[in-house]
């Protein structure tokens, strides 16, 4: 058994005229991030490992999740490969997790989040929002082997209170 958890990254700022990668989180965007992250982190959900887009915005949003569910800072990798924004890469990346891994957290973008959660999971997405969070789960050794899975959970901040 596998269990993915995607977690799109928070509301970001276009404001300061930098590139994509360096977009901050918006003081929505952290607060988002801790919402949801208390709520997830209540359940005994516990990653073997996280990963998450180089791209500020995403790894901001992933430190919080980190503290707030206490996840050891040694269970964390940057991935390139999450830096992506179709459906396709992310599914290869998915593919390739090393299947010592049986609980993965990642942290990236839409419209690759919307299109996996489709592809992957039983139940119709029709966006994943900013700090939105899709929990999947495959019944499957070895990741190369992802296909259609269950949906477990889907949370998004408008939904859970404070």
């Amino acid at each position: 058994m596998k269990e993915l958890i995607m977690v799109r990254h928070g509301k970001s700022s276009w404001e300061y005229g930098v590139e994509d990668r360096d977009r901050p989180l918006l003081e929505r965007g952290i607060r988002d991030a801790h919402k949801v992250s208390r709520h997830f982190g209540s359940s005994s959900f516990t990653p073997d490992a996280v990963y998450s887009s180089p791209a500020i915005r995403a790894l901001h949003t992933c430190v919080v999740f980190l503290r707030k569910m206490r996840i050891p800072y040694h269970k964390f990798s940057l991935a390139e490969g999450l830096y992506v924004f179709s459906g396709e890469p992310l599914i290869d990346f998915i593919a390739a997790l090393p299947d010592s891994e049986d609980k993965v957290m990642i942290f990236g973008h839409n419209h690759a989040f919307t299109e996996v959660a489709n592809d992957l999971g039983d139940r119709p997405i029709e966006n994943v929002p900013t700090t939105g969070l899709v929990h999947l789960s495959f019944d499957i050794e070895n990741w190369h082997e992802v296909r259609k899975g269950k949906t477990e959970q889907f949370l998004i901040p408008k939904a859970l209170s404070l």
